[in-house]
């Protein structure tokens, strides 16, 4: 390129990129990858045996989109005490004609973003109509972008929400009231029990719901799995649900449904790419009673999609910032 490579700043980021478009880009590309139009590479996740960090890579190439890239960065526990947010990423972006670098682009409210996206766009698609309590299990950053991106699905009338750690809940309430939602926290079991739409977005490792608190005609996001070992739900609710995923591969490898499909209560023939519904090849749910489940592993294309976005915006915005390599 000879007018060097564009640098998009996380302000830049939180500038440009609001919840709608988000949902567009990521509903678009979740579209493009069930028509074979689009297509991550395999990740790279380590643990890299320092600050108890996990570091990786995630990239793909949208052809309909023109997005070609990576994202690299990971999770860096002890951040929280620096001040800093635990997840840190960045996303390079390429010219898929020429392979020359085209875009640095601040990953880490793109990641925030893109993720609640993700949910959002299975609760619009996947939810009753008439749900009408959200239940939230986790409380952490990435809970608060959920919160805001799930409320504008549905017309709920509360949220009742559990966290691990519940010193952390008056952040989520808060949310919760500047949006106008009444917020009560409750048990783990009532959040199930309750509510009609449940995200769950931790780093557990073991089942935060259990199966018996599941009503019928439930919609579940589950968001926090992306790791090999890591465990939200009780894999006999995957059982009982229609499940949905953002990549089928992902999904049985470092998603939610490891569990249900190594104990063998469900199949990968059982997992249909929320993109199906997307394109309407898939009818989605079919009845009111149905569990559906959506199995959010967080794919490269997400995060190239929102990049790619944010990195258009920002060529025209008048006066992008660019360096030379030169």
């Amino acid at each position: 390129m000879t007018d060097g490579i564009l640098i998009v700043s996380e302000g830049d980021c939180e500038r440009l990129i609001d919840r709608t478009r988000a949902f567009s880009a990521v509903e678009a590309v979740f579209g493009a990858m069930a028509r074979g139009d689009a297509y991550n590479f395999p990740v790279i996740r380590e643990a890299i045996g320092y600050a108890d960090a996990l570091y990786g890579f995630k990239s793909g190439f949208d052809k309909a989109g023109l997005a070609l890239g990576l994202k690299s960065g990971g999770y860096w526990p002890g951040n929280a005490d620096k001040g800093l947010t635990n997840h840190q990423s960045t996303v390079f972006l390429f010219d898929p004609d020429t392979g020359q670098l085209q875009a640095l682009v601040g990953g880490n409210y793109l990641t925030a973003i893109r993720t609640a996206a993700s949910s959002a766009v299975s609760i619009a698609h996947l939810a009753r109509q008439d749900a009408r309590v959200l239940g939230m299990i986790g409380a952490g950053h990435q809970a608060q972008f959920q919160l805001r991106a799930a409320a504008e699905q549905r017309s709920f009338e509360k949220v009742v929400a559990w966290n691990p750690h519940p010193e952390m809940l008056p952040k989520l309430a808060a949310v919760s009231d500047s949006i106008g939602l009444p917020f009560e926290s409750v048990s783990a079991e009532d959040v199930g029990r309750q509510a009609d739409v449940i995200i769950t977005i931790t780093s557990a490792f073991e089942p935060l719901l259990l199966n018996d608190w599941i009503r019928p005609g439930t919609h579940l996001a589950c968001m926090g799995t992306d790791t090999k070992g890591k465990q939200e739900i009780d894999a006999a609710i995957a059982a009982r649900a229609v499940v949905f995923t953002d990549e089928v591969a992902q999904s049985i490898s470092i998603g939610e449904m490891q569990h249900p499909v190594a104990d063998g209560s469900l199949s990968e023939a059982d997992i249909t790419p929320i993109g199906a519904v997307i394109n309407a090849t898939h009818p989605g749910r079919t009845d009111a009673g149905q569990i559906t489940l959506f199995d959010g592993t967080g794919v490269g294309l997400q995060d190239l999609a929102v990049a790619a976005v944010a990195a258009r915006s920002a060529a025209e915005s008048g006066n992008p910032t660019r360096v030379s390599l030169a």
